[in-house]
């Protein structure tokens, strides 16, 4: 996993993340990733996959539709991005 140093938070806003992560029983740190979390990652967002199923239910697409999409789908790996 990926770390993370923050540096500069103002006094107030340190307490109010403990106080926060009192109130939650949480570490300050496991407070910080939640609200993280919780902003980025939240419960009701849509995922790509989902989204793509209900289009193709929204216009009508049949089961043979896509099977003769994913048929016809280019399965050729990606060349890498080459950055020189």
């Amino acid at each position: 996993m990926a770390m993370m140093t923050l540096r500069d938070i103002p006094d107030e806003l340190h307490s109010a993340l403990k106080a926060r992560a009192k109130r939650n029983n949480r570490s300050l740190v496991a407070e910080v990733r939640n609200i993280l979390k919780e902003v980025l990652q939240p419960e009701d967002r849509v995922l790509m996959g989902d989204a793509l199923v209900n289009a193709g239910r929204d216009i009508g697409l049949t089961d043979e539709e896509a099977d003769t999409l994913e048929r016809s789908r280019d399965k050729t790996p990606a060349e890498p991005v080459k950055f020189e």
